[in-house]
């Protein structure tokens, strides 16, 4: 099975395809990681891509079709993947399209977490972190049993990422829409679009996917 997972940053995309590898064996694609193992690696497309982003260009679609047909090449026949952050835009979403069938693959699903913009700023403005072990809390839905003590490891430092603050997320929704309205009638055209509320407690939103991929 071959699904994207559509959503803006904080709707859960990276939670959901998790339970999705563990449950299923499949194989989450999320190009900005292949891009960095790429690089690290010293592919002949890590090398191509290094060069281009220290020449502070964007990686073209050309290269980042590459590394998701590499990675396909080398996943096991039958395992699954799961495109978390890709397609973005028409042509990659038809670039896509070749690279799968060229693999005897196709899109069996297009899942989109709705979310709401007000609730997703207070989700992800409100969240910290405790700076020791990683632990996650949230101003609102998950505090510390003893304020200012780390749960898990009794640490009193936490720390918030820098970009987690309400212009930022907005600034993220928006170039969400943008660049998602163009891709969403392609698939809906072929009727294998599917939403889900991104916004409902995490295992609800593990069993409409599930359901989904019935």
């Amino acid at each position: 099975m071959n699904i994207i997972l559509l959503g803006p940053p904080g709707a859960g995309k990276g939670t959901q395809a998790q339970r999705l590898v563990e449950r299923h064996g499949m194989k989450q694609l999320s190009t900005g990681d292949m891009l960095r193992a790429a690089v690290k690696a010293g592919t002949p497309v890590g090398l191509k891509a290094k060069a281009i982003m220290e020449a502070g260009e964007l990686v073209s679609d050309e290269i980042v079709s590459a590394l998701i047909g590499d990675e396909l090449d080398a996943m096991p026949t039958g395992t699954g993947a799961i495109f978390d952050g890709y397609p973005r835009t028409a042509p990659q979403a038809a670039s896509l399209e070749a690279i799968l069938a060229s693999r005897g693959r196709a899109l069996d699903h297009v899942i989109e977490l709705e979310v709401n913009e007000d609730a997703l700023v207070e989700r992800i403005t409100g969240r910290y972190t405790c700076a020791a072990c990683g632990k996650g809390y949230h101003d609102t839905f998950e505090q510390p049993a003893v304020a200012g003590t780390c749960d898990k490891c009794g640490s009193h430092e936490f720390k918030r990422r820098p970009d987690d603050n309400e212009e930022t997320v907005r600034t993220r929704m928006a170039e969400y829409r943008a660049k998602t309205a163009p891709i969403l009638p392609i698939y809906e055209a072929r009727g294998i679009v599917s939403r889900v509320d991104g916004m409902a407690d995490m295992d609800a939103v593990t069993g409409a996917i599930e359901a989904i991929l019935v």
